[in-house]
């Protein structure tokens, strides 16, 4: 007997095969069964009429319950108006391998995001969430493509580090044998050591960010894609940064067009997202704003409200560029220009997603690197090897960082970034 999956049920049209799943509903319409198997790759319709089965088999059917593992064998036949997936099987034989006893705990009805959040291990199960962690899965394929095919090396950075790059308030700190040591923020730091081995890096993995931040934007714990390149000017930065977005959304609307639709997303708002994007500077963004009622300020850092009316104003992602530097990391290269503000720049989502990235010039002179340091307050000690980068061939570099789950969340359309993480980590849940 041939096993396959859901996924590949269109190559067996009028033959008889077995699909191994999980029983997602049930209902009943007197002589008739209708069961609805899930088995990871995709959802099917499998109908069990009384007068062609056994009546074990008919039993079977009767009494498994949600959630149930089960085999099912039965004829494939294309049906235009099954749902799910365009194919239906006639059942022959079921096998339970285990039977749920008991309510499951999350019915087909509607539960509310703590219920579902404690329950997340079983939430991953229903066609959202599983549309869901199908476009994060390609989104991190397609990143990596991207870069790989241009000639990047994947280097990765630590996770336990003794240095903070994005402030010391948001760090987690934990004990490391005789002495302390921090959960990366970020691994921007080391990407720069091996750019300057390798020209072109990235790294894809965890960050951590101690943030008691309750919007639908945050999480604690958080994947970042990383690039890092040597002899990068500002401009090819921005560059790279916009053909990055515009490829990773145009291969989701190619080969994930299924999860979309099943998310009721609009791809028409996805389809325009493209190079060039729009760009704007500090000064004039904070005069948009001001015009749009905002109360910033120059000097003020934006904040979500005016991120949102900045991504309805322009309608795709924009580049607010040369923010003022006191705001800006301490690893951000001044303008020469104009040295109170930074080389650097956010990219805002539309659609009230926020900040999608953040990158820009990296300070390449030793001296100012060290007055930075200092005016930060940061342990000197900790970043000797770091200050290494300027002291032996330090060359202008730069690079980007981009948040996967907030990046999934806006592909998807989802509400909230917990959704677009498989076990998402909150300053309130660190369960299941």
């Amino acid at each position: 007997m041939t096993v396959t999956t859901i996924e590949e049920i269109h190559k067996y049209p009028d033959q008889t095969v077995t699909l191994r799943g999980w029983l997602y509903n049930k209902r009943e319409s007197g002589k008739l069964v209708f069961l609805i198997l899930r088995d990871g790759t995709g959802f099917i319709q499998c109908v069990a009429f009384k007068k062609d089965l056994p009546e074990e088999v008919w039993d079977a059917a009767k009494s498994v319950t949600q959630e149930s593992s089960l085999m099912i064998t039965g004829s494939v036949r294309k049906e235009e108006r099954a749902p799910y997936c365009g194919y239906e099987m006639g059942v022959q034989n079921i096998e339970i391998v285990s039977k749920v006893e008991g309510e499951y705990p999350i019915s087909l009805k509607e539960h509310g995001a703590d219920f579902l959040l404690e329950h997340r291990h079983l939430w991953l199960r229903t066609p959202s969430q599983m549309a869901v962690m199908r476009i994060r899965a390609e989104v991190m394929a397609a990143s990596r493509d991207f870069f790989n095919e241009r000639g990047f090396v994947n280097v990765d950075a630590p996770i336990i580090t003794a240095n903070a790059c994005e402030g010391t308030t948001n760090l987690f700190q934990i004990d490391y044998f005789e002495d302390q040591a921090y959960l990366s923020q970020t691994g921007q730091l080391y990407m720069e050591a091996a750019a300057l081995a390798l020209g072109k890096v990235y790294c894809l993995g965890p960050a951590f960010r101690a943030e008691k931040s309750k919007t639908r934007k945050h999480l604690t714990e958080f994947w970042m894609i990383e690039p890092e390149v040597a002899f990068l000017t500002f401009e090819e930065n921005l560059a790279m940064q916009e053909e990055y977005v515009s490829y990773v959304i145009q291969r989701v609307l190619k080969t994930r067009a299924a999860e979309l639709n099943l998310l009721e997303r609009d791809t028409s708002k996805l389809a325009d997202i493209t190079a060039p994007f729009p760009k704007i500077s500090y000064d004039d963004a904070v005069k948009l704003l001001q015009e749009k009622g905002s109360e910033i300020q120059w000097g003020d850092d934006l904040g979500a409200p005016d991120e949102t009316l900045l991504g309805e104003h322009f309608q795709k992602p924009v580049f607010v560029h040369r923010f003022p530097s006191a705001i800006k990391a301490f690893y951000m290269k001044p303008d020469p220009d104009r040295p109170e503000v930074a080389l650097g720049a956010d990219l805002i989502a539309p659609d009230g997603y926020g900040e999608l990235i953040g990158g820009g010039q990296r300070i390449d002179d030793y001296d100012l690197l060290v007055q930075r340091i200092q005016e930060h307050d940061l342990p000197m000690e900790a970043f000797g090897w770091y200050l290494d980068l300027r002291k032996y061939g330090s060359v202008p570099h730069g690079g980007f960082g981009l948040g996967i789950e907030r990046f999934v969340a806006w592909i998807s359309g989802v509400e909230h970034v917990r959704e677009t993480s498989p076990f998402p980590r909150t300053i309130y849940r660190i369960q299941p």
